[in-house]
């Protein structure tokens, strides 16, 4: 696997710390970003864009979620995983739904810390136990979905292929390879559902497939 760049951005020096040693053993990481704030990581990754970035949700200035959205605005393909203290569902789900790729309690284990990194960075997304109880629990629910269905998606064969292999969390070159096709023929694919189906991450496309019978779990 090639280097995996890394931001970090917490508002709190001592975490930013304990979570730079936790990490500083695993060599397929590269921390390129150190920021205190969403207004202090924006300004540095306007020149020195990272693959994925660890972020909380409460910081001074910009928080975690008016930073969510401009980093989906402006730098759709990088990934965000939020590391918070708050793991209330109505922050978790506001967190997914602005586009984060996944989200994690700031308790948990350096190994699942670095699993949610390379699958946010390899497939795009992570779920865990608590997400996953989260998401079946509301982004199950009617309006979300009446959201979703507003969209009149209307997939074609070719895209319930690739949106139920994205399910199965294969990644774009394992897809291309299953499908025979190149891998940005599958980067084009993905685009489009995400503009069909009215989702701003794979969380959502997960939620559509269940929803529409495209997939069972």
């Amino acid at each position: 696997m090639d280097l995996i760049k890394l931001a970090i951005a917490d508002d709190h020096k001592i975490f930013r710390e304990g979570l730079k040693f936790t990490l500083e053993d695993y060599t397929q990481l590269d921390l390129i970003i150190e920021a205190t704030n969403g207004k202090d990581l924006i300004a540095q990754i306007t020149n020195n864009k990272p693959d994925v970035i660890l972020m909380d949700i409460k910081m001074p200035e910009m928080d975690g979620m008016q930073a969510i959205t401009y980093i989906r605005q402006h730098f759709s393909d990088v990934k965000i995983l939020v590391l918070s203290m708050h793991n209330e569902d109505k922050y978790i789900l506001n967190a997914m739904r602005l586009g984060a790729s996944g989200y994690l309690s700031k308790n948990a284990e350096p190994e699942e810390i670095l699993e949610a990194i390379v699958n946010v960075h390899t497939k795009g997304f992570y779920f865990n136990d608590d997400l996953s109880a989260t998401m079946a629990k509301e982004l199950l629910g009617i309006n979300f979905m009446h959201r979703l269905q507003e969209k009149d998606a209307r997939l074609n064969e070719r895209e319930i292929e690739v949106l139920k292999l994205i399910c199965e969390e294969y990644c774009n070159t394992e897809i291309a390879d299953k499908l025979f096709l190149s891998v940005r023929t599958v980067e084009g694919y993905r685009t489009r559902l995400f503009e069909k189906v009215g989702s701003k991450n794979i969380a959502g496309l997960v939620i559509y497939a269940v929803k529409s019978g495209i997939i069972t779990i």
